[in-house]
């Protein structure tokens, strides 16, 4: 895990885009605070993408609401927010794995990105300092990551449609 957000784009985004943003709203201060980080991180570089926000009770339904959401709406990459706070049983890991595994298998199946910020973290300090504070923020580097693999996707795609004009390539 990375002590500070990624660098910023290279370069404002300047294509049309849609991002959908699916956070919990169980630890609501923690859930807010990744959701505003991350709209504003977009707003400032991208200023062209349309961000849809879905919330939902708590983490274990994140998964299957972006896989409704990438049935129905078909966004360019969905950001999945949530903070998951260890107590004093085993449910906090549980449901941090399946949420894991459920949004990765989601990801390949339907070839588009996932930015998974949903927090597993020891207690309320990690909580508040990967959430509302400025060094480690978790919002705005899913926003960062999602920019990113969008335009990584688009350039793969392109890739791929070069590639299908020339019969040698076949």
């Amino acid at each position: 895990m990375s002590a500070t957000i990624p660098p910023q784009p290279r370069v404002p985004v300047g294509g049309k885009m849609r991002i959908s943003i699916v956070a919990a709203k169980f630890n609501q201060q923690y859930t807010d605070a990744l959701v505003e980080n991350a709209v504003e991180e977009i707003d400032q570089f991208a200023v062209n993408a349309r961000v849809d926000l879905v919330r939902v009770p708590g983490a274990f339904e994140i998964p299957v609401v972006c896989k409704a959401l990438l049935e129905v709406e078909k966004p360019d990459c969905i950001i999945a927010l949530g903070c998951i706070i260890r107590g004093g049983t085993a449910h906090a890991e549980l449901v941090a794995t399946s949420v894991t595994h459920s949004l990765q298998t989601l990801a390949i199946e339907k070839a588009t990105p996932i930015i998974h910020e949903v927090l597993l973290v020891e207690d309320e300090k990690q909580a508040y300092a990967r959430c509302i504070g400025k060094t480690i923020n978790r919002g705005r580097e899913a926003a960062r990551s999602a920019l990113d693999i969008i335009e990584i996707m688009n350039e793969v795609r392109r890739a791929n449609q070069s590639l299908r004009l020339h019969p040698s390539n076949g």
